[in-house]
């Protein structure tokens, strides 16, 4: 089995955690979506490993083993946090950007707003951003979530993760791909964590609604991934970008939800690797 290297890292005053593999470039830098983890790209990671391609996920700030964000706007504290993490990582050499979700839409704002970074191409992978984001209040509202959150008796964090899995289960991933989730649950084992986290997609939604890139100010090469069958962020959302980038090449992926990377790791990889180069 290829080797997946979990160290600390540091960006941007955010001690994190790190899963890495080593190979050839241009390296490709993986940032996740809100409620997970660098662990949603270890699937992927090991693929990448096995044909020798450089790559890195980690812990986003709020997320995970990181630290919270600071208090204020979310995307601003994601975006440089994001940009120390390339600038560093990459070593002045060009690289790939791919992003899940949020992590899809960090992809796009950098690409925007590059500044000094050579990027070779970004992927954003059903991304935040495109149209007004629909996936929040299905999680707050499904009826297992508000009755962890209300119950006046304390609760076992294993009955809280299943109920947390169960929501994300029903509305990220196609019926047919739903167990994979059970390996790669979103983090947290009390109410507290589920509270945080449900009031910091209350913070984001807004910000994701109110334009937070200018696809046009977009220079370098884009491949846009959805799952067909994806119904937090449906591929439709793709029209804006089509309209703004008429060159971005697109790729939808069927039989597949919200989380390519999971439920078509494979597919995934076949686009990946020849992106860029």
């Amino acid at each position: 089995m290829p080797t997946v290297f979990e160290h600390r890292v540091e960006f941007a005053g955010h001690a994190t955690r790190a899963l890495e593999v080593a190979g050839e470039g241009p390296g490709i830098v993986l940032l996740h979506g809100w409620s997970h983890s660098a662990d949603t790209w270890r699937p992927l990671l090991v693929e990448l490993a096995a044909r020798e391609r450089r790559a890195i996920a980690v812990d986003l700030p709020g997320f995970g083993a990181a630290p919270p964000l600071g208090p204020g706007a979310v995307l601003p504290q994601l975006d440089v946090f994001a940009a120390e993490l390339v600038n560093a990582w990459a070593g002045g050499e060009p690289v790939v950007i791919a992003g899940a979700s949020l992590g899809g839409c960090l992809a796009l704002r950098l690409a925007e707003n590059p500044g000094d970074l050579k990027l070779a191409g970004v992927v954003p992978v059903a991304p935040d951003g495109l149209e007004m984001p629909s996936w929040f209040d299905p999680i707050e509202e499904d009826p297992i979530v508000r009755r962890l959150l209300s119950m006046p008796v304390p609760v076992p964090g294993e009955l809280i993760r299943r109920g947390k899995k169960g929501a994300h289960r029903r509305l990220a991933f196609s019926d047919a791909q739903r167990a994979v989730v059970d390996a790669f649950g979103v983090d947290g084992d009390t109410r507290a964590d589920v509270a945080a986290l449900l009031e910091s997609g209350r913070k984001l939604a807004p910000e994701l609604a109110h334009a937070p890139f200018d696809l046009v100010g977009i220079r370098c090469p884009v491949m846009l991934v959805w799952g067909a069958y994806d119904r937090m962020l449906p591929h439709t959302d793709a029209r804006m970008a089509l309209d703004s980038l008429p060159t971005t090449q697109v790729e939808l992926i069927e039989g597949c939800g919200h989380q390519p990377q999971l439920e078509a790791t494979g597919r995934l990889v076949e686009l990946l690797l020849p992106f860029g180069r």
